[in-house]
């Protein structure tokens, strides 16, 4: 990949990026809904990273006025280095924003997280006011949990106890992440920690009752969002 595309020169995410001629062809038709004035939502994940790389170039192209808000670090750096002005997430409405997902099904549900910014990116989802979902095919299942777990965010007191109840509610398999550039697991970037759980079937309404267990910050399922594919 080249490195005109790295977050920052001691960032160098993403070190490559699979599909990438049929994910720029999303980014292409993303940027084109660039208004001056706007404010954006970029999501996570190598899709809504080559619509902000997409957004950037336009906007030093036209001199166009656009801040966006991001649900991950790796992002808010990429877009401080592209010149953008950044906003809080939370606090502001992004006019409409844009994310991956990891899979989606025909009745347009997600799962997302395996970046570990589940959190930020549902705070994302809530409060644009339109939301693009930028995938290429492989992104779509007949069934989800096909090729992923789900991933829960969980405050690591509650490890434990959510592990147990998730093995109570089917789960056939369940992991602490595992960090891959230090001691330990992966710390959110909210400090918590993520659960990986695999379901020979993912029922509608799991997501709720994942999130009525005591420790569980956020799920990876995403259910009842609108959301128009690009």
């Amino acid at each position: 990949m080249s490195e005109e595309l790295f977050a920052s020169p001691l960032l160098h995410w993403p070190a490559s990026i699979s599909h990438i001629e049929e994910k720029q062809s999303v980014a292409d038709r993303a940027v084109a809904e660039v208004q001056d004035g706007q404010l954006i939502g970029i999501g996570s994940g190598s899709n809504a990273y080559l619509v902000l790389w997409a957004i950037g170039r336009r906007v030093r192209a036209e001199g166009l006025s656009v801040a966006v808000v991001c649900s991950s670090y790796e992002t808010e750096v990429a877009a401080v280095r592209l010149g953008l002005t950044l906003r809080e997430l939370g606090s502001v409405t992004p006019a409409w924003g844009v994310d991956g997902a990891d899979e989606v099904d025909p009745d347009g549900r997600l799962i997302k997280g395996r970046g570990g910014a589940l959190f930020r990116e549902k705070i994302l989802w809530h409060t644009a006011e339109r939301m693009f979902l930028a995938v290429d095919a492989s992104k779509h299942v007949q069934q989800l949990g096909q090729g992923f777990p789900v991933p829960i965010e969980v405050q690591r007191n509650g490890v434990t106890l959510v592990a147990r109840e998730l093995a109570a509610l089917g789960a056939t398999e369940v992991g602490l992440r595992v960090a891959g550039g230090k001691d330990g697991p992966v710390i959110t970037e909210s400090g918590n920690l993520i659960l990986d759980a695999r379901f020979d079937e993912i029922a509608h309404g799991l997501h709720a009752t994942l999130k009525l267990l005591p420790g569980v910050i956020e799920t990876g399922l995403f259910e009842g969002y609108r959301f128009d594919l690009l």
